[in-house]
């Protein structure tokens, strides 16, 4: 499971390397979350995991202020969370998270990327059974942090599994306790960097370099898209 993340995780941090690009797509996460539960994040646990999210990749605070207050505008778009699966190139499959306020343009556009790529999307709900979705969690390690113990003090939150990859610790569970385990982590004190809801796949696939250069092709175009979240892969 942590491979797969991994690589998706890398993979993310290259294509978004410019703050413009990602910029957009943390603050319509903010936006959503505010618009969702209310704008004070001590009472909305989901605001308060995108303004995280946000601060990991020093976003300023002018921008994460003025996302929140968008929430209350009254020309605030009226966005909707839709999902889109799809094969791409040599098979690959892929999982893309959208938010949009225009169902008709981002269905468009996500039908285009795959179709020029040679690949196509596929109804929804076909690939749901090829990832499992997990919370996740990354910190960086703390002075005298003990593995184990710190596995017994999240086992009743419904941690997973706990990865330590040099000085950053990753800790998964079920999507379902997403809520639980941020609390917990708060609750022992543990300053979360980044925290998201992510697609893991339950059968990932190993790909040539070749292969893997038409696929990042596509996934680069996929990810240049305003409406796209998150994006998912089955890449080993």
């Amino acid at each position: 499971m942590g491979r797969a993340f991994e690589y998706r995780r890398a993979a993310k941090e290259k294509r978004w390397g410019h703050m413009s690009r990602i910029f957009p797509k943390l603050s319509r996460a903010i936006t959503m979350a505010a618009k969702e539960g209310g704008q004070d994040p001590d009472m909305n646990a989901k605001l308060r995991t995108a303004i995280q999210n946000a601060k990991a990749q020093n976003m300023p605070k002018d921008n994460i202020d003025a996302a929140i207050k968008r929430a209350a505008g009254k020309d605030a778009s009226d966005y909707t969370e839709v999902n889109y699966e799809g094969k791409g190139p040599h098979g690959v499959l892929i999982f893309v998270e959208c938010a949009t306020d225009n169902t008709t343009r981002t269905v468009a556009n996500i039908k285009s990327y795959f179709n020029k790529a040679g690949g196509g999307l596929v109804p929804t709900g076909s690939l749901e059974f090829m990832f499992d979705r997990k919370a996740v969690f990354q910190f960086e390690a703390y002075e005298g942090m003990d593995l184990e113990e710190l596995q017994l003090e999240l086992i009743d939150a419904g941690l997973e599994e706990v990865e330590q990859n040099e000085d950053t610790v990753y800790v998964y569970g079920d999507y379902t306790s997403f809520g639980t385990l941020s609390h917990a982590l708060e609750e022992l004190k543990i300053e979360v960097k980044k925290s998201s809801l992510q697609r893991i796949p339950t059968s990932a696939v190993e790909f040539s370099e070749e292969q893997l250069e038409d696929i990042e092709k596509l996934l680069d175009k996929i990810e240049e898209d305003d409406d796209v979240q998150q994006v998912f892969t089955n890449i080993a």
